[in-house]
């Protein structure tokens, strides 16, 4: 059978399934792209674009020493649609590849909207298609989906709370009291707005956060994902954690002037009308977004362009319900890709898609599985969560240590090995 004769399902038009979609569209497949928004509000997007991005504008690192730029440029390699649509929407962030969010989810819309293979149909899909899926929904999967899921598989899905951090607008700011500095260690200067706070303004920014009020969350289930947690939780572990975490001073000196404490503000669009708060994801109310996050000097007067929110995200476990192929054991013409799959971060989930749709791709042409090599970071996390922690897992995002040995080797022997598997995989799939 000819790949143009061969409709393949894909449900959800995130990072994920864009990336699935792309790819087996290029290949000559048939594609029938379900996309829920804008007819459904998930109270966490805002547009009804293909590959919008939620939370933070930051792919995070972009070296290849860390864990997540080796996956940038591993995914780069295979052909990833995210890859190129950072490329025309990079905003500067130092070490850092962030992003301006609306032009890069218009590119990727566009690619998808505008490929001839590709049929996008606005649909609340509740059932499990008959035939090749690949199911990209992420983690505000629906609940009737997550229940027919959860049917096939015989396991329960999982969840816990994520959130997103405030976005102000620059102009009002006020630059008196700010200045411009990435940390010492990050080869791009003046990449960011830093906020300094002395010992007194620390500690009645601190007390006024840790009473606010929060908003209502509405499952019984409170648990956070420990690398993404909002910013008044980890202030509930002690007066110095955010200190020695997102407000640490290292590094952001002004002209020899130390600081007790720093807010960074990363640029969040090509112009840099706006400004997203780093590490600054928080369940407060709106009104105590702005009530206290006006106490931190140089925003006391300041506009948000969107405050920050949590969701809830659903993940599958996938150790017992995953093949290797990221297909479910049940029912193996199902992949499951993205944060479903049990893998956090923007990049982790598209780099399942793209891989889910290459494993598809080669069942369909009959050529034999070949898994990813395990010396990537990419084949290395889907190992990861389709063979480990059976009795307890959690979802997990790119690091070396689930590659073996390499928190024991030199980062530049890492970096060869992933790279020439890559090319190694690259020429088996195409071949």
């Amino acid at each position: 059978m000819k790949n143009s004769e061969i409709v393949i399902n894909i449900i959800g038009g995130g990072l994920a399934g864009s990336e699935a979609a792309n790819y087996l569209a290029n290949k000559g497949y048939k594609i029938k792209l379900y996309e829920r928004r804008p007819l459904v509000d998930d109270e966490a997007h805002v547009t009804s674009k293909m590959g919008e991005l939620v939370c933070s504008n930051s792919l995070k690192n972009k070296k290849l020493d860390n864990a997540c730029g080796l996956l940038k440029e591993e995914i780069n390699r295979l052909g990833s649609l995210i890859m190129e649509a950072s490329r025309v929407s990079e905003v500067p962030s130092g070490d850092a590849l962030a992003v301006d969010r609306n032009v890069f989810a218009d590119y990727i819309d566009n690619k998808i909207r505008n490929n001839p293979n590709i049929e996008v149909i606005n649909e609340d899909v509740n059932d499990i298609f008959e035939g090749y899926t690949i199911i990209a929904t992420g983690p505000l999967t629906s609940k009737s989906l997550l229940e027919k899921i959860s049917d096939i598989t015989g396991k329960d899905v999982y969840g816990f709370y994520d959130a997103s951090a405030p976005i102000i607008y620059k102009d009002s700011i006020d630059f008196s009291k700010v200045f411009m500095k990435d940390r010492y260690d990050h080869e791009n200067d003046g990449s960011y707005i830093n906020c300094g706070m002395n010992k007194d303004e620390y500690l009645n920014f601190y007390n006024n956060l840790i009473t606010a009020k929060k908003a209502h969350l509405h499952e019984i289930d409170k648990d956070y994902f420990e690398g993404c947690l909002p910013i008044e939780v980890i202030a509930s572990r002690g007066v110095d954690t955010l200190r020695f975490g997102p407000l640490k001073p290292v590094g952001l000196n002004n002209e020899d002037k130390e600081y007790y404490a720093v807010v960074q503000l990363r640029q969040d669009d090509l112009i840099g009308e706006f400004y997203n708060m780093v590490g600054f994801q928080t369940n407060l109310t709106y009104g105590e977004q702005k009530r206290v996050f006006s106490l931190i000097p140089g925003l006391e007067n300041a506009k948000f362009a969107r405050y920050g929110l949590m969701h809830r995200n659903s993940y599958l476990f996938s150790p017992i319900v995953l093949n290797d192929d990221l297909s479910l054991k049940a029912n193996n013409n199902v992949f499951i890709a993205g944060q479903l799959s049990g893998v956090e971060g923007y990049v982790e989930s598209a780099a399942t898609g793209l891989l889910a749709a290459i494993y598809l791709d080669l069942r369909l042409k009959d050529k034999p599985f070949k898994a990813l090599s395990f010396n990537t970071v990419l084949g290395a996390l889907v190992r990861y969560i389709t063979h480990t922690g059976k009795n307890n897992f959690q979802p997990m995002n790119a690091n070396f240590g689930i590659i073996y040995g390499a928190n024991r080797s030199d980062k530049s022997k890492v970096i060869d090995r992933s790279l020439k598997d890559i090319e190694a995989f690259k020429s088996y799939i195409n071949d």
